[in-house]
């Protein structure tokens, strides 16, 4: 069996456990009455077991909190980003769900985020819905959080405008302005309005 051999609280709700064999692992206060760990006591080949998966799921949420904290992101995000970092699938899952139940995870809210910054940035709502795909936001999500951009109308026209160098664009150039704009996501509907208000206001040749 393997024994402990010493129990020193590093800090408030955190402890070193060190065992005979020379191994030592940190845990959380918690996890150390959980365990019923004391200096002198023998570990079973079971209690060894729960006691790594105490301490992988441990270093789990330890570094889904850094993820977090450099930028926000969905669940699905953070799930895929642990896993690629080595954490178990049942780890990540577990770790996903524990964040969310203390609101460090909100996929509605980041949903808004995500539309809100993309807007600012003049794009349309193709480009939008697929910045949310891409960033793992289900798909119920995205209406509602659609419904925060600003109407793309005087967008679209504004965004004509600064591509367009003259009040007399040939069609090589409009040509090249307006594909500009649907690849930043808006519908050749949108586009098409805003060329009639180009020309309505520039007049035609």
């Amino acid at each position: 069996m393997t024994t402990v051999t010493e129990l020193r609280e590093l800090q408030t709700g955190r402890f070193a456990v060190g065992f005979s064999d020379g191994s030592e692992v940190k845990l959380s206060a918690n996890a150390v009455t959980d365990l019923g760990l004391y200096q002198g006591k023998e570990l079973t080949d079971e209690a060894l077991v729960e006691l790594a998966s105490r301490v992988s799921f441990t270093k789990c949420k330890e570094r889904a909190l850094r993820i977090i904290g450099a930028r926000p992101m969905s669940r699905k995000e953070l799930r895929d980003r642990l896993v690629e970092k080595g954490e178990t699938p049942e780890n990540a899952e577990e770790t996903v769900e524990w964040m969310a139940g203390l609101h460090y995870l909100d996929d509605e809210q980041y949903a808004g985020m995500v539309v809100r910054h993309y807007a600012a940035k003049g794009y349309g709502a193709q480009k939008i819905k697929n910045e949310l795909f891409r960033r793992g936001v289900p798909k119920e999500l995205w209406d509602a959080a659609l419904e925060e951009r600003p109407e793309d109308e005087e967008t679209v026209y504004v965004l004509l405008c600064r591509k367009i160098k003259s009040d007399t664009p040939d069609r090589a150039e409009m040509k090249k302005a307006t594909d500009a704009l649907f690849r930043r996501g808006f519908s050749w509907d949108e586009i098409k309005c805003a060329v009639n208000r180009f020309w309505d206001e520039h007049g035609r040749d």
